[in-house]
């Protein structure tokens, strides 16, 4: 389902694979969660551009910006018929830089995470929508994305039964095209185009991840070796 993530590629490096211009300051960050800034690259004016953005959409009719209304995901089987994300599907589409993602197993007591990145240690791209919020008491503006999510497959779906949407580069930019805006269109393009397990490889980690407090490189070191998803 992707209730948490992390970014600590190099600025050169987003720039390189979401073909940006210039990108902002990237801190390393290992332990992104919901109601967090992020990293959030959309299309405008024939140029990608990536800017910060409040992880969970908020509504344009939202009565207020408290954490649980926001919404962190979005099923991408429905999304095209939510009012929640509707308008969003059909014309504001982005992409949020991750170096992986974490998912919870069912363990003795607490849940056990792990940790999921690419095989070929590449960038992930998280398929997304954004919305933008206007304040009824103020006039303030906040713009919050939300992470599309679809059904596990392989060894993953063992861990979870949801991942989110991954979309390779060769995907990236007709997801970002302000001319696509048929929603059927867009569906097609997620089940043709998203990466699964095959693409994927994940480890056990620590549960210092599930305070979302805690931050550092240590927080995705594998607690057992390495596995491609689909083995």
């Amino acid at each position: 389902m992707c209730g948490r993530f992390s970014l600590h590629a190099s600025p050169a490096s987003v720039r390189a694979v979401f073909d940006l211009d210039e990108v902002p300051v990237l801190e390393p960050r290992f332990n992104i969660a919901p109601s967090a800034r992020v990293a959030c690259v959309g299309r405008h004016e024939d140029r990608n551009l990536c800017r910060f953005v409040t992880w969970g959409l908020l509504p344009p009719w939202a009565g207020s910006d408290e954490p649980g209304r926001r919404l962190a995901q979005a099923r991408s089987e429905t999304a095209a018929d939510k009012p929640s994300f509707r308008e969003a599907w059909r014309r504001r589409r982005c992409l949020l830089p991750a170096s992986g993602f974490y998912e919870w197993a069912p363990g003795a007591g607490l849940k056990d995470p792990w940790y999921v990145r690419p095989r070929d240690g590449d960038l992930l791209a998280l398929a997304g929508l954004w919305e933008r919020w206007t304040s009824a008491e103020d006039g303030r503006v906040e713009v919050g994305c939300t992470v599309l999510t679809k059904d596990a497959d392989g060894d993953l779906a063992a861990v979870h039964p949801r991942m989110p949407v991954l979309l390779p580069r060769a995907a990236a930019a007709a997801w970002l095209e302000p001319g696509l805006t048929d929603a059927d269109e867009v569906a097609a393009l997620v089940r043709g185009a998203a990466l699964g397990a095959a693409d994927l490889e994940l480890w056990r980690v620590g549960r210092d991840v599930n305070d979302a407090r805690n931050d550092g490189p240590g927080l995705c070191a594998p607690l057992a070796p390495p596995r491609t998803a689909d083995s």
